[in-house]
């Protein structure tokens, strides 16, 4: 009898820590993943699924300038579609769509998807963004697809900061001084220098005295 019990005191024992165990790598792993993977706004509407979607207004606090929505669209159906149009509900911003490449409308491939933001992608800038929307809040976002149609999510606003930098707003005010100077100055000042002291000087004195100065000699032997 004592035998039973200290052996079905052992079993349950056994349960509880394995039991335990689960639990420790359940929270772990939930943990990780979510360290790795924010928790940005997803939905799926028939063929079109929206992932990652996000506003993201200019790094500074108060800058004015144009926001962005970055999300990436995924197209499962056979049938490509076009994002014909993204509106914020409850503002009247303006949302102007423009793909990686050439002009027209932003063209998700069947079988494929297309990402908003970052260099060398589609992009949709958020015309006055900094009075449309604030950092912090959650902005409800309308995506028209050609054949699917309305693709409706909530996403974070989050200013470009830290992970989020490389996909703000491509309008901002700061980005424009840099270009226009540098390749001003630098060019226009070593080529010319170089190109006018050189051979006007070398090549004419060179060819002006030796050859002369040979044929004199050769006449008069």
């Amino acid at each position: 009898m004592s035998r039973s019990l200290r052996r079905g005191a052992l079993a349950a024992t056994a349960v509880v820590f394995s039991i335990a165990s689960l639990a420790a790598c359940g929270a772990g792993n939930d943990a990780q993943t979510l360290q790795v993977k924010p928790d940005n706004a997803a939905v799926t509407k028939g063929e079109i699924a929206v992932q990652n979607a996000l506003v993201i207004t200019q790094g500074e606090k108060g800058k004015k300038g144009p926001a962005a929505v970055s999300a990436t669209v995924f197209n499962s159906g056979a049938k490509a579609q076009t994002l014909d149009g993204i509106t914020l509900t409850g503002g009247k911003a303006k949302v102007v769509l423009k793909p990686a490449e050439g002009t027209g409308k932003i063209t998700v491939p069947a079988g494929g998807s297309v990402v908003l933001g970052g260099t060398g992608n589609a992009s949709a800038s958020i015309e006055n963004g900094h009075e449309a929307v604030k950092d912090g809040d959650v902005q409800n976002i309308v995506f028209q697809l050609s054949s699917t149609g309305d693709v409706e999510l909530d996403a974070f606003v989050v200013p470009a900061t830290g992970m989020y930098a490389g996909y703000g707003p491509s309008g901002a005010p700061a980005a424009g001084p840099a270009p226009s100077g540098s390749p001003a100055g630098s060019p226009s000042g070593s080529p010319s220098g170089a190109a006018a002291g050189t051979p006007s000087g070398a090549p004419s004195g060179s060819a002006s005295g030796s050859p002369s100065g040979s044929a004199s000699h050769a006449a008069g032997h």
